[in-house]
């Protein structure tokens, strides 16, 4: 019984959602209709995609269905998950979006085949777009939002295929690798001298995977910029376990204290006025970005606007969430208006 009346309190609030918020045509009926046809399998669909060393498969889960709002989410790493993005279901279906999670390939719910070749930021783009293309988002209707690693392929994928965007969402991560680890500089000046001293030495001897260095890090760093919530939640633990390290350290580095892989010197900061379609920058006081670096980014586009999280970090959709969530969704809806 109890089941029951959730279930119809869920449907009236996304009813009324619906139709006030996020689709102004849109019913509870059509919203929670299934798409594709057969064994129905709660939204997930492996899309297959065509990449130089054959065909693989995706990880997608759709929520809901609106012909005008379809956002699909780019998470970090490169390589981490969906996962660390599940906070938007409770965010993005009660306002009548279409949302759709995403774990790119090499990622746990993905294949992950062994080419290295494979992982580069042009390749990733190209797989965006197949994706974009099986789940039938077109500009009249899709919102493509990344986050850090996530961040820099939507920035890409806007440089190429901006012409299929109504709207783009960069949170959290600077146009800049070079700026940001300068940034990053400021942020271990911050810190106590022998603590400095101590990761200087582990790093001197390539010692990042030390469980004393790696504790250092998390005690010191992580808790402090990438989530400030005392008890990290379950969907961003269970990301941090199931991230493929491999094409993390081949692109990243290893740690998000160090880079040092492929994106080492990944710069578009003089190509971001390239970028006209309606764009918000989202950056917050902790994060592992610099926050004074996004706002100017935002500034940089052609028709961008700007989101600061005060009391966020790199995962400010979880520490901020409130603001953050505010933020964005008052930005879809906006470029949903027309303004």
């Amino acid at each position: 019984m109890k089941k029951i009346l959730f279930l119809s309190l869920l449907a009236v609030i996304c009813f009324t959602a619906c139709q006030q918020k996020g689709g102004r045509n849109t019913t509870v009926g059509n919203y929670f209709a299934p798409v594709d046809s057969g064994v129905q399998v709660d939204g997930i669909k492996m899309v297959t995609v065509q990449t130089p060393s054959g065909k693989f498969r995706v990880w997608t889960k759709r929520f809901g269905t609106n012909p005008r709002i379809k956002v699909l989410l780019l998470h970090g790493g490169p390589a981490m998950t969906h996962e660390y993005m599940e906070c938007f279901e409770s965010f993005f279906p009660r306002e009548g979006f279409e949302m759709i999670e995403y774990d790119q390939l090499g990622s746990y719910y993905s294949d992950q085949p062994k080419d290295s070749s494979l992982w580069t930021t042009p390749r990733f783009v190209e797989e965006v777009e197949q994706v974009r293309k099986a789940l039938n988002l077109d500009n009249s209707n899709f919102y493509l939002l990344g986050n850090s690693w996530g961040g820099i392929l939507a920035m890409e994928y806007a440089l190429k295929y901006q012409k299929n965007l109504k709207g783009l969402i960069v949170c959290n991560m600077m146009a800049s690798i070079p700026a940001y680890e300068k940034y990053n500089g400021v942020l271990r000046s911050q810190m106590r001298k022998s603590l400095v001293d101590s990761l200087e030495n582990y790093e001197a001897k390539g010692m990042y995977n030390d469980t004393t260095y790696q504790k250092l890090v998390w005690n010191e760093y992580y808790c402090k910029h990438l989530c400030r919530l005392p008890e990290w939640p379950d969907p961003v633990m269970r990301a941090l376990k199931h991230v493929n390290n491999d094409i993390y350290v081949l692109m990243q580095g290893p740690s998000e204290f160090k880079t040092g892989g492929r994106l080492l010197h990944w710069d578009i900061s003089n190509r971001l006025n390239e970028i006209t379609v309606p764009t918000l920058m989202v950056g917050a006081k902790y994060d592992t970005m610099d926050p004074k670096y996004m706002e100017w980014q935002s500034k940089q586009v052609k028709n961008g606007q700007y989101l600061y999280c005060p009391n966020g970090s790199h995962l400010a959709m979880w520490d901020d969430q409130q603001v953050f969530m505010t933020g964005v969704i008052k930005f879809i809806k906006e470029v949903d208006a027309g303004k």
